[in-house]
């Protein structure tokens, strides 16, 4: 019985000791992280890189048209400004020619009244103000245009010291302009700008010859034009349309 217990003895011992000798096992990290990065996971990381790469892009073409529309609405503010001061400007000029008429009707002689005659043309017979008056009616109530170029052309040569002679030859050259006659038009805004000096539609005059150049494809004389007038009229409406003009040249 001894001698059993001790053989048993000896093999538990054994079998503790082959089983202490035998070595741990080791995990290989890298292995597993290797193992554990599975291509579906590569595509999957590709395509949501390449959606907020589309997204951004998509975010990026919005700016840049919000952008364009930004400012092609401060063009168009600043032409309705341009306008509306176009407007006031007239109703000065208005103001005034009625102030005229009324200190020339209380100091002119009474004259009797002519007969009815139908062969007379009116307009030839008008006196400086009302041939002035006439031709911008034409414009501004009657809306005949062609006939209008020929009343201011008739005017510029009647009148050729008249006071309104700078308006005149303004409103004929816009004319010439709607009517895609840019040479002629040039002509009479030319006219203004070197024979008017002091004329409150000299810088106008500037402007629109400025388009002229531009319609003529002769940019270098736009911008020769453009940047003369926001020198000499720093503060007016019409230099700051010529400065939004130069910035598209």
């Amino acid at each position: 019985m001894t001698s059993y217990k001790l053989i048993f003895g000896l093999a538990v011992m054994a079998s503790t000791t082959a089983l202490a000798a035998e070595p741990a096992p080791v995990l290989d990290i890298n292995e597993q992280t290797v193992n554990s990065a599975q291509p579906a996971d590569v595509t999957t990381l590709q395509r949501t890189l390449q959606v907020r790469n589309n997204a951004l892009n998509a975010m990026q073409q919005q700016i840049d048209e919000l952008q364009t529309e930004l400012s092609e609405l401060r063009g168009v503010t600043e032409e309705q400004a341009y306008t509306i001061n176009q407007i006031l400007q007239r109703q000065r000029e208005l103001y005034q020619e009625i102030d005229r008429r009324l200190a020339a009707a209380q100091s002119a002689p009474k004259v009797p009244a002519a007969g009815n005659n139908s062969n007379v043309n009116y307009s030839s017979n008008l006196t400086e103000n009302e041939a002035y008056d006439h031709a911008v009616n034409l414009v501004l109530k009657q809306k005949k245009y062609d006939q209008a170029i020929t009343e201011f052309q008739s005017f510029n040569q009647k009148f050729p010291n008249s006071s309104y002679s700078a308006n005149a030859h303004y409103w004929l050259g816009q004319l010439l302009f709607n009517k895609g006659k840019l040479n002629e038009a040039g002509t009479e805004f030319s006219n203004v700008i070197n024979n008017f000096e002091n004329s409150n539609k000299r810088s106008d005059a500037m402007l629109k010859l400025g388009m002229v150049e531009e319609k003529l494809n002769n940019p270098q004389k736009a911008k020769t034009i453009f940047n003369q007038l926001i020198k000499e009229y720093a503060d007016s409406s019409a230099a700051q349309l010529a400065k939004a003009r130069l910035s598209s040249l």
